[in-house]
Parts: structure tokens; C-alpha cells; sequence
């Protein structure tokens, strides 16, 4: 089994004494509760206990590649900001919801990836597929359970400062009011700090679509494109048949980001807002309930409730174009050590204003989420007591060094909370100094007997899934 480095997502309770004498008690303490505390298994889907969550449930938190994420702050040559830093945490900190996504420790970001989609995500009771997920399941929030199984799909947030108004059916004209409805009213959590809200506006603010070369400015096709993309192209902004004010370039319109902004009737259910279809070949399942895995599928259905009279070449050449338009460069990311550093160092930097400014609630934030990334990054370095794998010492080493740096975490979040700020600061020096030079290096020596090589984690996942209830495998 392996060992905990982190005691618990929540707050810690803090003494309110400020007695110097009394630190080395508290820490030591600390370290004794850092030590014993076993890991949760972290199989998915998840079955038996593993879980408040019901058995089945899939997080696709196995992955070996993550969804690229583009800042546009970064794209322009700047830095994202303290503000965005802030969001970022705390979209993927468990702690801002409540309730069971609490418990199970869900963050925004267990549903949308670095940004993207999940399209792997599946709440049984919640989801009717993967990619699926039902706002007002009776699984999160009993005040807002509508007593029906309806779920959407879960979008990519890429763009959004575009996409406005937002919802599926496009109820909420202000991305801050989206928000705070989703972590208060879908997920049952407490209502957020103005500064944590202003955070995560300004963090999906800044989540840039992937780069098209494919398209030319103004959203026409690109010089290289095929024939057959090319047809498509023409059939898009062709009139349909039977009513000529419409066309799929009406509502999707290339000389903005492929959306109008506003609701229509599609014959899928009621008024739903005209997604995008920027970086679309990585958002399936389609249409606001994710019923339609392909373009193919799509196609058929304005075929049918429109009556376009579309050949079999037509329809190859919409789902041509489709594709050129949806696509992006370098989709995804491999997941790995350097990758996972550069989460914990831009996630952790909050704390360089944070301490200074004597931020209790944002130091919590960032110890409890950023100790959660160095979990989850230490379940993926197997305990020596595996002996199936080499690497013995390499591991011993990347866990004990992780397990350093949790301790240090907690160290600055006491040493706020008792008003010592310049112990506080020297505590994140010494932690930004681990981050950047010994942990990288230890955990680099370490990574080939790591889930991140792709036979360990081939074999690892394999032997999970033979310990999950059948009843869990039968759900799937």
C-alpha cells in the first residue's frame, strides 16, 4: 500500500496560540500525521468503498496525455497574472464545492481538463454517457434536484471570453454569475470570496482557443485545403432548400469564433445556444446532451429536421470541412514530471503575495491545492514495497523529497495563521527552492519506474481494474 503525504483536502484547524514554544510540538505532530495517513486507491472507475460517488464512476483520471492548455497571456509574450494564478487554483481545489464533489474531492477541473472537456467522465445517476453530466442530479445537490435525469454535455471551455451567453440553453449572460451558480446552486458549495470569483473569471478568461492553421484570417479556409473541404465550405454557407434565411454559416459564422451568440431551435429539445466549432473535433460527444458522437451524426440530423436533401458526397464534404475547421495543433500534452512541476510552480506562486499580504484564506487555498497536486503526483511514483518494478531507491527518494515539500506547505500555512510572516517567507523560499532545482531532478531519476512510463502504467491500471467489484465492471 502507499503512504499518504497529505493529511486531508480541508482546512486544517489551527491553534490560536502564538507561542514560539509551541511550534515544534505542532509540527511535530504534523509530520506524524503526514506520515500515517493511508492513500485512498485511486482506481477508475471507481467501485466498493473507494468512493462516496456511486460504483462506476469514471474520472479517465488514467490518461496518459492531458489537454493542452494555451494561455493567452502567455501567447501575447506576458505572464498570466497573480489573478489568474489565483483562479487556476482554485478551479482545480476541491474546496471550493461541497457537499458529495467535495467529499470525493471533484474540482472544476475533474470535469473540464485543463480547460477542455472530459469526454471519459461518468456519474452513474448523473451522466447518461460519457461526456455527460446532469446539473440537477439529486448525486449533488438535493435543493436543486429536478427529479429527471437530464444531462448536458460537458463543454471545453477554450475561448469563453467569446462564447457568451453560457449554459447549454444560454440562460446566464455573465460568465462571473455562470460561476457562482455552478459552485453554489449545481455543487453545493459555500458562496465563493469576491477575489476567488474575480480569480476564476480571469483564469477561463484566459483559456485561448488551439492554434488552426488550417483556417485564414477572417475564418475562411486555409490555401491548403482540399477539395473536398472546399465543397463543404460551400455547402456551409449555402441556403437550405426549404428556407433560405437559414444557413449553417448564419448561425455558425466563420468571420467570428463559428457562433452567433444566441439560442435557436435545432430540433434537439428546446432553445440551446450555437456552440462553436473551434477546436470541435476535440469536444465529442455533440449537441447539448451529447447525443451524437461524430460530425457524420450531426450532419444527418440538420439533414433530417431541415430537409437539406443532402447527397452522400455532401454530406462527406460538410464533415470534411467540419474536420479542417475543428482541428488544432497538438491537441494534447504527454503527461509527466516536467508537466506536473509546472503546474505545482504556477499554482504555488500565489503564496509570493499571498504570505505578504497575511492572506490567511489564499494561503489555505494554495496549501490544501497545491498539496493535492504533490498527492496525486506522488500516487504516481509506486511505494518501494512494490517490488514488480526497479528503481527502488529512486522512488524512496522522489516520495520522501514530495513528502518534504508537503511539510513545508503546511509549515507557511502555520505560520501565517500565527501571524509570523518573515518565518513564513523563509519557509516559501526554501519550498520555491526545492520546486525548482532538487525536486525536479529527484523526481526526473525517478519517472521511469513511474505511471508516467507507459508499461508501468499499462500493468498498473490492469491490476486495478481486477480488483474492482464485477457489479463496478458490469456498470460500464
Amino acid at each position: 500500500m502507499a503512504w499518504d503525504i497529505l493529511a486531508s483536502n480541508s482546512r486544517k484547524r489551527r491553534s490560536t496560540s502564538t507561542e514560539r514554544d509551541s511550534r515544534p510540538a505542532r509540527i511535530a505532530l504534523l509530520a506524524l500525521v503526514v506520515a500515517l495517513v493511508p492513500l485512498r486507491a485511486m482506481a477508475f472507475p471507481l467501485g466498493g468503498d473507494q468512493t462516496v460517488l456511486p460504483a462506476g464512476t469514471e474520472f479517465s483520471e488514467e490518461a496518459l496525455a492531458r489537454p493542452r492548455e494555451i494561455f493567452h497571456s502567455e501567447a501575447v509574450g506576458g505572464r498570466k497574472s497573480y489573478l489568474v494564478n489565483l483562479g487556476d487554483l482554485a478551479f482545480n481545489s476541491p474546496s471550493i464545492l461541497g457537499g458529495k464533489a467535495r467529499q470525493a474531492e471533484m474540482s472544476c477541473g475533474t470535469c473540464h481538463v485543463n480547460g477542455a472537456s472530459n469526454p471519459k467522465l461518468f456519474v452513474p445517476g448523473a451522466s447518461s454517457r460519457p461526456g455527460t453530466f446532469d446539473t440537477t442530479s439529486l448525486v449533488f445537490n438535493a435543493k436543486t434536484f429536478n427529479s429527471i435525469l437530464d444531462p448536458v454535455r460537458i463543454p471545453s471551455l477554450r475561448g469563453a471570453r467569446y462564447l457568451a451567453p453560457y449554459g447549454h440553453d444560454g440562460r446566464i449572460t455573465s460568465l462571473r454569475d455562470f460561476i457562482y451558480n455552478v459552485i453554489v446552486n449545481e455543487f453545493s458549495g459555500p458562496r465563493p470570496r469576491d477575489e476567488v470569483l474575480d480569480g476564476l473569471v480571469a483564469y477561463i478568461n484566459d483559456i485561448d482557443f488551439l492554434p488552426n492553421p488550417k483556417i485564414a484570417p477572417g475564418g475562411r479556409l486555409a490555401a491548403q485545403a482540399s477539395l473536398a473541404e472546399r465543397r463543404g465550405e460551400a455547402l456551409f454557407f449555402k441556403p437550405f432548400p426549404k428556407q433560405a434565411e437559414l444557413s449553417c454559416a448564419g448561425c455558425h459564422s466563420p468571420a467570428g469564433t463559428f457562433n452567433d451568440q444566441v439560442r435557436h431551435d435545432v430540433g434537439s429539445g428546446g432553445l440551446v445556444k450555437t456552440p462553436t466549432l473551434l477546436n470541435a473535433n476535440f469536444n465529442a460527444p455533440y449537441f447539448h446532451d451529447g447525443r451524437y458522437d461524430t460530425y457524420e451524426q450531426v450532419v444527418d440530423h440538420f439533414d433530417r429536421v431541415f430537409d437539406l436533401e443532402l447527397s452522400t458526397q455532401d454530406t462527406q464534404d460538410l464533415v470534411a470541412y467540419l474536420n479542417a475547421v475543428g482541428d488544432g495543433e497538438r491537441p494534447f500534452d504527454k503527461d509527466g514530471v516536467v508537466l506536473r512541476m509546472k503546474e505545482v510552480l504556477e499554482l504555488s506562486s500565489v503564496l509570493e503575495v499571498a504570505i505578504p499580504a497575511a492572506d490567511t484564506a489564499v494561503v489555505s487555498l494554495a496549501v490544501t491545492g497545491v498539496g493535492a497536486e504533490l498527492r496525486e503526483l506522488t500516487e504516481h511514483i509506486p511505494d518501494i514495497r512494490n517490488v514488480s518494478i526497479g528503481g527502488k531507491d529512486e522512488r524512496l527518494a522522489a516520495r520522501a523529497i514530495l513528502k518534504d515539500l508537503v511539510l513545508t506547505l503546511r509549515r507557511i500555512d502555520l505560520e501565517v495563521a500565527a501571524g509570523h510572516i518573515d518565518e513564513a517567507m523563509a519557509e516559501y523560499r526554501k519550498f520555491a527552492q526545492l520546486v525548482h532545482f532538487d525536486v525536479p531532478v529527484a523526481l526526473k531519476k525517478a519517472e521511469p519506474w513511474s505511471l508516467f512510463n507507459g508499461n508501468v502504467h499499462q500493468s498498473h491500471y490492469t491490476a486495478l481494474g481486477r480488483m474492482l467489484p464485477v457489479t463496478s465492471r458490469q456498470s460500464q
